[in-house]
């Protein structure tokens, strides 16, 4: 059982990415810590494209980012799980303030979701390690779910793409 279980056992949308890294698992744990997802030209990319609606309205937020979410905790150099809640369907991703893992674990917004963001270092058998990603979304109503699952199923790819790109990120940071 992992950290990310400990925050999110039971969840209704799911994504899992893995890649092989052969570097230690110190350093590949150092990698994900200090990773900025705002450094892919795609993830930039995609972020504005989702973010045009807003801009549209002449609404300002600064860029979404992996400054909207919250970590909720680390098991030294094994596992890191980030929290973020909100309706993550609205133009402006309805985020709802986290300051830390009790108030994640306590949003229970009607129409709204809660998703946790895991990594997780494993073994391999190859010598390295095998790096996890795996997002779990938990909505807290019928109206959440309703709102929620078109558009995971829009972004769904786009977010897998960059996943994978974020693990290859990571493994060159940790390898080199």
């Amino acid at each position: 059982m992992g950290l990310i279980d400990d925050f999110l056992p039971e969840f209704q949308f799911r994504e899992i990415h893995s890649r092989r890294i052969r570097a230690a698992a110190a350093p590949v744990m150092a990698a994900v810590a200090g990773y900025r997802p705002e450094s892919d030209p795609l993830f930039r990319a995609a972020i504005a494209l989702r973010e045009l609606p807003l801009r549209l309205t002449r609404r300002r937020r600064p860029p979404f980012g992996l400054d909207d979410f919250t970590l909720l905790g680390r098991e030294g150099d094994r596992e890191l799980v980030y929290g973020l809640a909100g309706r993550f369907w609205q133009a402006d991703y309805g985020l709802i303030a986290i300051t830390d893992a009790a108030a994640w674990r306590d949003c229970v917004a009607g129409g709204a979701a809660r998703l946790a963001l895991g990594f997780r270092i494993a073994p391999s058998g190859t010598g390295g390690v095998e790096l996890f990603t795996e997002t779990r979304i938990i909505c807290h109503d019928r109206r959440a779910l309703r709102r929620l699952r078109p558009y995971w199923y829009l972004i769904r790819p786009v977010s897998g793409l960059i996943r994978r790109r974020i693990l290859s990120a990571i493994a060159r940071r940790a390898a080199g």
